[in-house]
């Protein structure tokens, strides 16, 4: 997957909008390797304030836990860029908004912070609907800083799109 431009992740956050929308469903964004991109590119839209509930960017261990609930054991047994960290960010973000589907990305966009096990690239995002059941899903991206972020943005975007079908 290359990095996605401007123009294809407005397109994307445009037809999220119109499903969102056309459902009667409030969105919520927990982000910590997109540092709020996603909640950016959903509120470049006229007309988001119909769709979009609030976002929260939570980088550090202590933000992942007050803002969004994510156990202090969840960190240490498996770190923050895990299934189970997103996991729990994505409930917490329902748990503290007044949203009914939420999106959580926790990754490393580099270009340190890799490790063998989790290389610059490593991304997990998951989305869930208020009274169901999360899934989450693992992706490694190339490129630079900017081409993780941006292919983080769009993968996280077409999961809401599914979600809201």
């Amino acid at each position: 997957m290359s990095a996605p431009d401007d123009a294809m992740l407005h397109a994307q956050a445009e037809r999220l909008g119109e499903r969102l929308r056309a459902a009667r469903l409030m969105l919520v964004t927990a982000e910590s390797c997109t540092g709020g991109w996603i909640a950016k590119t959903a509120t470049e839209v006229a007309g988001s304030s119909d769709w979009f509930d609030c976002g929260m960017v939570a980088y550090s261990y202590e933000a992942k836990q007050g803002l969004l609930g994510v156990r202090s054991e969840t960190l240490e047994q498996f770190g923050a860029v895990s299934r189970e960290t997103v996991v729990e960010m994505v409930s917490g973000a329902l748990v503290h908004s007044g949203a009914s589907v939420a999106v959580a990305v926790t990754g490393i966009a580099g270009p340190g912070g890799g490790t063998p096990d989790k290389p610059v690239g490593t991304v997990w995002i998951a989305w869930k609907r208020r009274g169901g059941y999360p899934t989450a899903e693992l992706f490694h991206f190339a490129g630079d800083r900017e081409a993780v972020r941006r292919q983080t943005v769009a993968a996280a975007l077409e999961g809401l799109e599914a979600l809201a079908a």
